[in-house]
């Protein structure tokens, strides 16, 4: 299985260091020699004091004004600029929280990494803050000097790192272990780290061949922080902002700390080794060892998103400190290593893809090659096994969902605030969820549409005197649902009243993979009624009779008017259209699955047929607007009049072929010439998988590997990370293996030629049925399916339709049955 990543030198900075995590704890490991550093984030360490509110007083007559614009006066740049009075606050923004900085080596005085630490911690916190005011709008930039700047000069570290003989850094996805194998005077040496979902530590450990190890260890953190040190624990207490303006505005005071305000955190870290070892405020000394174990623990005040967070971080610290008590005092220390590595590969081994013959060279050097032109099936199979693993480092039950950066941000004001963005990016970081086996992955994502139903529904009454609940463009750990920007951002990137719509199919689709009844009932169902309450309130008739959803917009593109001016808001967008139609459809199914007959599904059905048309231009173009206006940019990144074809599952070349010949219109005006993103990229492989064209979802792909990765297939666009893509690419990679979006299951529908052997184990299709597939010069070899639950099923092979009948648990290779 192509499950190892590895390099034969040092990280050269903090995007090509090698991700860890629970889901809760995430850790960025660098692989240095004399001076390593792990930068460590919390989940739920965000910026702000609590929960707010939109503060918009006059909602529903803004709404009316808006609506006679648009419906009365077809003033769409009018329209435009009058939703600005709907928008809220900024959001909040995902928080670094601290470094482990182990310094020294063999025959060294162990350095003074954890003085330095001490010394510049109290600095730090506010360089971080004079950093962000000196760089207002320059965030890529602002953030990475930032956190850069308090490494050192990281090529110098990397050059150290390399000097020493045999140097070898890997990640292996299917143990979550980062490892570092060097020689220094003839001592070999192995380190690993890693961050334990059982025991939520991390722990990071050192054998040498000699007892020859000392070491300095020590935190550093960009908040101010003061040290903690009792019974042999070293630690450090601080707060993250109370007050932060987002990386794209500027004022002059952008990073606000205020006592007694904010999130707080502690963080507590103890040693174990075969040498001396002295804690002190200084931080850890390692004298004269071959075996040393640090561990690391970590806690917030962070006390749920509808109450401000706790007072007191010592009380994060005496929670950190707890953990590891239990873990010395009843896990006990030696058994840590094996409890992690069982719960990750239980996990991990739920599914798996081989493409072509497993490569050993070092990513970086195979990803060089590619981007040369080389050709490397193995590698895209290594991309969705990295996809697969970052979500089970970044969304574990009872954490928080993955955000634009998984768990992994080092700064301070992150582009974009390291947010949920709910107009794809949220939705696309799970789409690998249950189509990979990580069913139990998904449940931070319905956690966080049961906190935005909650905070949306007082958002749907001030704003638009509406029942049910609504979310919009943005979203941050305190459940923000309105449209943000407080009037002073275009409408274009926050007026989509439709996000959480959208989020709601997400529960509906969770249910389609794995039958749970008791799910839909008890968490799915009010959400997505909630969600269908808010939409109804919101349609109302045109002159023609036709429901129209008001304002509306295709997210984050203007379209021309006449006068040559941009605007983008209007009567229904495709977009929206697309999702309304999936809402009430899915409230249907799900009132039919739990033997409801409300009055709500009643008049969801009724509004169903009085909904705008899907509609194609002269040319043979889906409308992305009512109007076939000239689009601002004919190469925009979002493909959102294309929902109904992926990951909607209205358009099927099969089924609706003028949508999906419309569709591929469209996808083709979009990109021919087009230069991609990172999460464009992951979307364009579902979209042109679902239109049968494999050869142009493996030219995306290779793009994407020639020059949106990082040297550890960690997305990355000039200074910019967003995980997205790195999801996405695993969440679509199977619509060219694997598509069960229709009432036929398809096996191997759009197969690329370039991939003429591989497997796949383990993945999902809707309806409850796990696939196993093999295939050898382009010919399919196997394909056993395993039942859930008993049933018939329709499933196209290559070489024609089955109809078969399964109990639960039966498992059939339908190869052989032909």
């Amino acid at each position: 299985m192509s499950h190892l990543l590895w390099f034969r030198t040092p990280a050269p900075d903090w995007f090509e260091a090698l991700p860890l995590g629970n889901g809760h704890l995430g850790a960025k490991v660098y692989g240095r020699v004399a001076d390593e550093r792990i930068a460590l984030n919390l989940d739920d360490l965000w910026s702000g004091d609590g929960p707010r509110t939109p503060a918009v007083p006059d909602g529903p007559a803004v709404l009316a004004d808006v609506r006679r614009l648009l419906l009365d006066e077809g003033d769409r740049l009018a329209a435009t600029e009058r939703t600005r009075a709907l928008q809220g606050p900024l959001v909040e923004s995902y928080q670094p929280l601290a470094d482990l900085v182990i310094s020294g080596g063999p025959g060294g005085s162990g350095g003074s990494g954890a003085e330095g630490a001490d010394g510049a911690e109290g600095a730090d916190g506010a360089e971080g803050a004079e950093g962000a005011e000196g760089a207002e709008g320059a965030e890529g930039a602002e953030g990475a000097e930032g956190a850069e700047g308090a490494e050192g000069a990281e090529g110098a570290e990397s050059a150290d790192g390399a000097e020493g003989a045999d140097y070898r850094r890997s990640l292996d996805l299917r143990t979550g272990i980062a490892a570092v194998d060097y020689t220094v005077d003839g001592v070999r040496f192995r380190r690993e780290t890693y961050v334990s979902a059982p025991d939520q530590v991390l722990v990071w450990t050192l054998i040498a061949d000699h007892p020859v190890a000392d070491l300095r260890i020590g935190l550093e953190s960009r908040h101010p922080v003061r040290t903690e040190v009792a019974d042999g624990t070293y630690g450090v207490v601080g707060r993250v902002p109370s007050d932060l303006t987002i990386e794209y505005r500027s004022r002059p005071d952008p990073v606000r700390y205020e006592d007694g305000r904010g999130i707080g955190f502690g963080v507590a870290l103890r040693v174990f080794a075969d040498g001396a070892v002295t804690a002190s405020a200084d931080g850890v000394a390692v004298r004269g060892a071959s075996r040393v174990t640090v561990l690391v623990a970590a806690a917030s005040t962070f006390a749920g998103w509808s109450v401000p967070p706790g007072r007191d971080p010592q009380v994060a610290f005496g929670a950190a400190v707890d953990v590891l008590d239990a873990v010395a005092g009843v896990v006990g220390v030696d058994k840590l290593r094996e409890r992690h590595v069982e719960d990750h590969v239980a996990l991990y081994d739920r599914a798996s893809l081989e493409l072509g013959s497993i490569v050993d060279n070092p990513i970086d050097e195979r990803l060089q090659a590619v981007a040369a032109g080389g050709s490397d099936p193995d590698l895209v199979a290594l991309a969705f096994n990295l996809g697969r693993y970052l979500l089970m480092a970044s969304s574990r039950p009872g954490t928080q969902a993955a955000n634009l950066q998984g768990i992994w941000n080092q700064d301070l004001r992150p582009m974009w605030a390291s947010d949920w963005t709910n107009n794809i990016n949220t939705q696309m970081n799970y789409w690998l969820a249950d189509l990979t086996g990580l069913s139990e992955c998904f449940e931070p994502l319905t956690d966080l549409l049961e906190g935005l139903a909650e905070s949306g529904a007082e958002t749907a009454r001030i704003l638009y005197d509406a029942p049910g609940w609504v979310a919009h463009h943005n979203a941050d750990i305190w459940r923000a649902t309105w449209p943000v920007g407080e009037g002073g951002d275009d409408p274009v990137w926050a007026m989509c009243a439709t996000c959480g719509v959208w989020l709601t199919a997400h529960l509906m689709e969770h249910y389609r993979f794995t039958g749970d009844v008791a799910f839909l009932r008890e968490r799915a169902y009010p959400v997505i009624a909630g969600a269908a309450e808010f939409v109804l309130a919101m349609l109302v008739e045109d002159r023609d009779g036709v429901l129209q959803l008001v304002p509306s917009t295709a997210p984050e593109h203007h379209f021309v008017l006449p006068s040559g001016e941009k605007a983008s808001v209007d009567l229904t967008s495709t977009f929206d259209n697309w999702l309304i139609r999936e809402l009430f459809a899915n409230l249907a199914q799900a009132e039919d699955v739990l033997g409801l007959g409300s009055e709500l599904g009643a008049r969801a059905a009724a509004a169903r047929g009085r909904l705008p048309e899907i509609r194609i231009t002269a040319d043979g173009r889906l409308y992305e607007w009512p109007t076939d206006w000239e689009p601002s940019e004919v190469h925009h990144r979002h493909q959102s009049h294309l929902y109904g074809l992926y990951p909607g599952a209205e358009i099927d070349p099969v089924r609706t072929p003028e949508w999906a010949a419309a569709a591929r219109a469209s996808l083709e005006r979009r990109t021919d010439g087009a230069v991609n993103g990172g999460w464009t990229a992951a979307w364009l492989v579902a979209l042109w998988a679902r239109l049968f064209e494999p050869s142009k979802a493996v030219a995306v792909i290779q793009d994407y590997l020639s020059r949106l990765v990082s040297g550890n297939l960690m997305s990355r666009d000039g200074d910019i990370f967003q995980i997205d893509a790195n999801f996405g690419i695993t969440g679509c990679i199977p619509e060219l293996l694997l598509q069960s979006h229709t009432d036929v299951v398809r096996v191997l529908p759009a197969l690329p030629a370039e991939w003429p052997d591989g497997s796949f184990r383990g993945l999902r299709a809707r309806g409850g049925l796990v696939f196993d597939v093999s295939w050898h010069d382009g010919e399919l070899t196997e394909a056993v399916v395993r039942a859930t639950s008993a049933g018939t099923y329709r499933i196209a092979l290559p070489s024609g339709e089955q109809t078969v009948e399964l109990a639960a648990g039966q498992a059939l290779d339908l190869v052989r049955a032909a």
